[in-house]
């Protein structure tokens, strides 16, 4: 990706007039927009070829993907914005508070993104149509639009998916148009091209920022902050077209204008879509309350966000029948991404004025009284210090400001752990407290807040996500304000030095990153163990779970000292040591309950019938997280490999059959042989209420005969309702995103380093029984476990005195249970030191 565009001998011929017509797309890729789909490369050939004949656009590589794939925005506007385009910038920055200063510009920013799923692949196709209207020079209706605005495209945010996806369907398509979808063309193998590499959806890590698209994309849309953002998709093929506004439930912190401009463009397009005769719908199913999302993200950052979704997706190709037998063309699934681009300019050029008025006041009103109920966020600072170090990471990343809370006595709040409202604490100089009154005051509240107002239980995702019980934080969120008192410094680390050779080094054990010291030294062959006790040693104190590296059974390393000392400084790990083994509490390091951590030889199984994104979270949690060897293993062979090679199998969350009665049984060979399973999520149900295995879902006939008796009375109650409920009454048996506090037993190595809780997200209506002749390592306790999120009423009074995280044996080996994922969408931070519990110490 070329970052300069403009080269001398161009700005010449520009001068003298010799500026040659612009090439359409059709005439520089050599084929009909919508006859085939264009792999990334061409694309990126296409707008850097467009910008070399036009000096008023400019092209910004902001990144790169996992597939090494270029990450780019492109800028169009007028030759006088253009010349002022870093006035325009950072006048913008003033205009919301993150500058200082007074703006001396009026121009909006209308950014439009792309192609975030990789087989919504309409996206970059319309974005190349887009980007020629908006460049030509010929075009007068789109040169005055940019008179009034800095119009910033990214054409693909998700290039890896969309090659994996595009690359597919043009080996398979036929040369003549087969609209059938039975035809192989319009039926993807696993895992699709919706996700990235590591198989994430992108549009829900907006947020979180897991993935290095989204790390890199939020860094440069964070200098730019536009007032407004098209998020571009695609739904199914029998959908016709989707947009603004969208449908409940809306977060109760989106402004009126918020609302009313997303009316003001949805009019606008159904304007032109009308003259068309195409059809569209408004106001369902997209909802603005999951604050991750292209639209929401943005919304919650000032910004009109808005989802754009074309009738068409994966299945269609480039031309497949819908249910009434109409052929969906991708060329016509261009035409309508492209009027709704077109539209978007056009309002923003009408309305540029107001749009920056309505900004201004809306970061305005953020730093002055801000609109909703919790004002301040206090965490406290005895924390768990890597969980807390992760929390600050995730701020700063947003942009959130945060500061040292003071010495204060008798406030009242809602305390995140108990989930209780007006419980009386007190602040000391080492909480750290986010005020609302700030720029980012929208954002710090949704990621916050303890309970999202729900105006519909009917949402597109998951309804709870606050940030202390993700990161499992004590906290406290009041109605009052609560200013900081001065800036919070980080702890500063010091590095550990090598001095005499110590009997051992000891390390904690409280977070990934512990988790990912652990899996480097392993690599480097370093024997690591465990106590499974607490100790004590030269007058300090150690918990179970504490890293022991010693000196015995290490001569054989190499430069011993140097790298363990090396290695903990990589990770900032401050190590303590003793010159003794003979403990003064607790059991010395000769003990039989010192346990040798053996570096496990981890598979993970994925394809057809597993869950692509739960593979995925595993897969870059193993690679990203923790930089540790992984074999990726294919769920339809499982019957054919040699499982003797692994230590440690995982079982992402699975559909129905995903692994056959022959595989299910060489597994269980496995394990009883010595293996060590971990099932996640849906995956569970293979062992679930099955002869030979303690997971049940009831402890008693007893217990299943009067549930089923209750589900059949309400059977009963629910025949005549409304054909219209029918949506609603499903619900009433599922969750989306609950949270439950989880009670962790500290004296398994599952519950090391929890301090005796974990918050889990439940994501489906699974509910077991504790194991009998099990471990039961983390339960719900009670029905007040319960702390927010939606939960249908037929399953909250049934999830007290469950199993959410337990092993059992099975001969030499033993199945680890995870009823729910404990590191969703690779934001569920506490839930990642549970998972390496799992992997590495569990049965050593």
């Amino acid at each position: 990706m070329k970052k300069s565009v403009l080269t001398l001998s161009l700005v010449l011929s520009i001068l003298f007039g010799a500026l040659a017509q612009l090439k359409t797309p059709e005439q520089f890729l050599g084929y009909k927009p919508g006859d085939r789909f264009t792999p990334h490369h061409r694309m990126v050939d296409y707008f850097e070829y467009v910008a070399s004949q036009n000096p008023n656009i400019k092209l910004i590589q902001y990144g790169e993907t996992n597939e090494k794939r270029p990450l780019f925005i492109a800028i169009l506007s007028s030759p006088e914005n253009m010349a002022n385009l870093e006035q325009i910038r950072t006048d913008n920055l003033k205009r919301a508070g993150l500058m200082e200063g007074t703006p001396s510009t009026s121009i909006p920013i209308n950014w439009m993104s792309f192609n975030v799923h990789g087989n919504e692949s309409v996206g970059m196709e319309a974005a190349i149509s887009s980007f020629f209207t908006l460049a030509n020079p010929a075009n007068a209706k789109s040169q005055d639009w940019l008179k009034n605005q800095v119009i910033i495209i990214d054409p693909c945010i998700n290039p890896d998916g969309r090659d994996r996806y595009a690359m597919w369907y043009n080996q398979k398509m036929n040369t003549r148009l087969q609209p059938d979808l039975q035809s192989v063309e319009h039926n993807e193998p696993w895992p699709g091209g919706r996700a990235n590499h590591y198989l994430f959806d992108l549009n829900r890590d907006w947020a979180w920022q897991v993935q290095v698209e989204s790390q890199q994309r939020l860094k440069i849309y964070q200098q730019w902050m536009p007032q407004l953002h098209l998020d571009f998709h695609e739904q199914g093929i029998d959908n016709p077209f989707y947009m603004a506004p969208a449908a409940e439930p809306l977060h109760e912190l989106l402004t009126p204008f918020q609302h009313e401009f997303q009316d003001i463009f949805g009019r606008n397009t159904a304007k032109y879509f009308d003259e068309m005769g195409r059809f569209y719908f408004t106001k369902e199913r997209f909802d603005l309350l999951y604050p991750s999302y292209g639209d929401t993200y943005p919304m919650y950052n000032g910004a009109i966000g808005m989802t754009i979704e074309q009738g068409g997706g994966g299945r269609a190709g480039v031309g497949g029948y819908n249910s009434v037998g109409d052929t969906v063309t991708l060329s016509s699934r261009i035409a309508g991404h492209y009027t709704a681009a077109m539209s978007a300019a056009e309002v923003t050029s009408q309305n540029s004025k107001r749009l920056l008025d309505e900004y201004a006041n809306y970061f305005k009103t953020n730093q002055t009284s801000p609109k909703g109920k919790f004002k301040s966020f206090v965490i406290k600072g005895e924390n768990n210090p890597v969980q807390l170090q992760k929390l600050l990471e995730l701020l700063d990343k947003n942009g959130i400001q945060y500061g040292k809370a003071g010495a204060k006595t008798g406030l009242k709040g809602y305390e995140y752990q108990s989930g209780k409202a007006g419980v009386t604490f007190s602040t000391s100089d080492q909480d750290i407290v986010v005020s609302a009154y700030q720029p980012k005051s929208v954002l710090a509240q949704v990621l916050f807040e303890p309970n999202p107002v729900l105006n519909d239980s009917i949402t597109y995702d998951i309804t709870s996500w606050s940030m202390p019980f993700a990161y499992g934080l004590k906290a406290f969120a009041l109605e009052t304000r609560l200013d900081p008192v001065a800036s919070y410094q980080k702890p500063g680390f010091t590095p550990n030095t090598i001095g005499k050779t110590p009997v051992a080094y000891l390390a904690q054990w409280q977070g990934t990153r512990d988790a990912a010291f652990l899996a480097a030294l392993l690599n480097q062959k370093i024997r690591v163990k465990y106590a499974e006790y607490p100790f004590e040693v030269e007058g300090k104190s150690f918990p179970a779970g504490t890293l022991i590296i010693t000196k015995g059974g290490n001569e054989y390393v190499g430069q011993f000292d140097q790298k363990v000392t090396e290695t903990a400084n990589r990770f900032g790990i401050t190590l303590a040591t003793t010159q003794t083994g003979y403990m003064d509490k607790g059991k010395d390091f000769g003990s039989p309950n010192i346990r040798t951590i053996q570096a496990p030889k981890v598979a993970l199984v994925g394809g057809q019938g597993t869950s692509s994104l739960n593979f995925g979270e595993i897969w870059h949690f193993m690679e990203k997280d923790l930089d540790y060897p992984l074999a990726n293993l294919e769920a339809s062979n499982l019957g054919g490999y040699d499982l003797s090679k692994y230590d440690v199998i995982i079982l992402p969350s699975a559909f129905g059959a995903a692994i056959n009665g022959a595989a299910q049984g060489k597994l269980l060979d496995w394990v009883k042989a010595g293996g060590k399973l971990i099932a996640i999520d849906g995956s569970v149900n293979l062992f679930a209420n099955k002869e030979g295995f303690a997971l049940k879902t009831y402890d008693s006939d007893e217990e299943k005969k009067a549930a089923d008796k209750a589900a059949q009375e309400i059977a009963k109650d629910e025949r005549l309702e409304p054909y219209t409920e029918g949506e609603r009454l499903d619900i009433s048996g599922g969750t989306a995103g609950a949270i439950y506090e989880v009670k962790m037993d500290q004296t398994h190595p599952l519950g090391y380093g929890t301090g005796g809780k974990f918050y889990t997200l439940k994501n489906n209506s699974n509910r077991f029984a504790y194991l009998t002749g099990g471990v039961n390592a983390g339960i719900i306790a009670g029905n007040d476990s319960y702390r927010t999120g939606y939960i249908g009423y037929k399953i909250k009074s049934k999830m007290g005195q469950s199993m959410v995280i337990g092993a059992e044996r099975q001969g030499r080996g033993q199945i680890v249970y995870f009823v729910d994922n404990p590191i969703f969408r690779g934001f569920w931070e506490s839930g990642k030191l549970v998972l390496s519990n799992a992997i590495f110490l569990v049965g050593q």
